[in-house]
């Protein structure tokens, strides 16, 4: 069925009216939308709907700038072509975006979802964030600080103010307790479509740029990957990444309820794939040294905030925070240091560790 706008008509009607004309039975819609954790007055915006408004929110966000200074796997990248974590977001997108295109699902809340999926990691990739994680009391895990930056630590204090649907999309895309590709228990789930599409997406694109990533650092060779998964995904990036949308898209049309599906033998091979990454590239030697480096840092940066209070840099100078000498009680301080560093970039971590703990030469002032 056709859909020509209508001038003179609200674009945002319009665009609920072809929502209900074009989307498939299991998509999400924004009349539908369980609302915002604060009511707004939706009508300040004639032309996007609720998950665009959160799409454009996200994106126009300082945080997620500071995803193109943060690792992705290999620290602090010299070279101009190695993914870093805004990359990382930005294939996620295009994948996930695909896939919900070819499902008749709501683009722009796939959007939302992969775009802000990561906001909440650590500088030096799962480096930081398995050191935020030991040296926190109550732990930290990205997808759940990835939730607490859009809904306070973001716009000064106030969040972002996220529809219900993004944030749970948000705070479900990683792998859950049993590292499922798509998870046997529904709890683990996103509640839309959309947000199960992401977290599959996410896992589709981090396999073959890390795979792509690792032959171009050297550390593995076109041969290295087993036939068995070369049998089923193929040889080549583009190759993979296809096949693995494809497998996707066809498998979840052809059940047909409201379900995500991958044919055995496509879920068998990225498991493969991911346990022959783990194995031959997070834990090869030039990566964990390297890992074993950001972790000190994280840890010295951690005890010097907590013991000292917080240092900022204004324009070229590193100042401590006097209003953060001393912490109200330890709890507080636990918080304030975890946000804190769990928000730098890479550079800006190495940056305030130097200024820290680094001896600079003596020169006549």
């Amino acid at each position: 069925m056709s859909f020509v706008p209508v001038i003179g008509k609200s674009i945002k009607k319009q665009l609920e009216e072809r929502e209900d004309l074009v989307l498939s039975p299991y998509a999400a819609r924004n009349a539908g939308s369980r609302g915002r954790r604060r009511t707004e007055e939706e009508e300040l915006c004639d032309i996007r709907l609720p998950f665009q408004r959160d799409r454009d929110r996200i994106i126009h966000s300082k945080t997620f700038r500071r995803l193109k200074h943060k690792t992705q796997v290999f620290l602090a990248p010299m070279g101009d072509h190695y993914r870093t974590r805004l990359t990382h977001v930005l294939e996620v997108s295009q994948i996930a975006r695909t896939i919900s295109a070819a499902l008749c699902l709501n683009e722009p809340l796939t959007e939302a979802i992969a775009l802000g999926h990561d906001l909440g990691h650590t500088p030096f990739g799962h480096a930081g964030e398995a050191t935020l994680n030991e040296l926190h009391p109550s732990g930290f895990r990205h997808y759940v600080h990835s939730l607490r930056v859009v809904d306070f630590l973001e716009n000064k204090g106030r969040g972002l103010n996220l529809t219900y649907e993004v944030r749970n999309g948000i705070v479900r895309h990683s792998k859950g307790s049993h590292k499922e590709i798509i998870p046997s228990r529904r709890a683990e789930r996103a509640i839309t479509l959309e947000g199960q599409v992401v977290r599959v997406a996410d896992i589709i694109a981090y396999v073959n740029h890390d795979l792509d990533d690792a032959l171009r650092a050297g550390i593995l060779h076109e041969d290295s990957v087993p036939q068995s998964i070369v049998r089923v995904v193929g040889a080549k990036h583009s190759q993979r990444i296809g096949r693995m949308v494809r497998d996707v898209i066809v498998e979840t049309l052809t059940a047909d309820d409201g379900d995500l599906h991958i044919s055995e033998p496509m879920l068998e091979a990225i498991t493969e794939l991911r346990a022959f990454l783990y194995e031959n590239v997070y834990r090869h030697f030039w990566v964990h040294q390297e890992f074993v480096k950001a972790q000190r840092i994280i840890r010295e940066l951690y005890r010097y905030f907590m013991e000292n209070g917080l240092v900022t840099r204004v324009g070229d100078q590193w100042l401590v925070d006097e209003q953060n000498k001393s912490w109200p009680n330890e709890k507080t301080a636990h918080r304030r240091v975890c946000d804190y560093i769990a928000g730098m970039t890479d550079r800006y971590a190495l940056g305030i560790y130097e200024f820290l703990f680094l001896p600079k030469p003596w020169s006549v002032r």
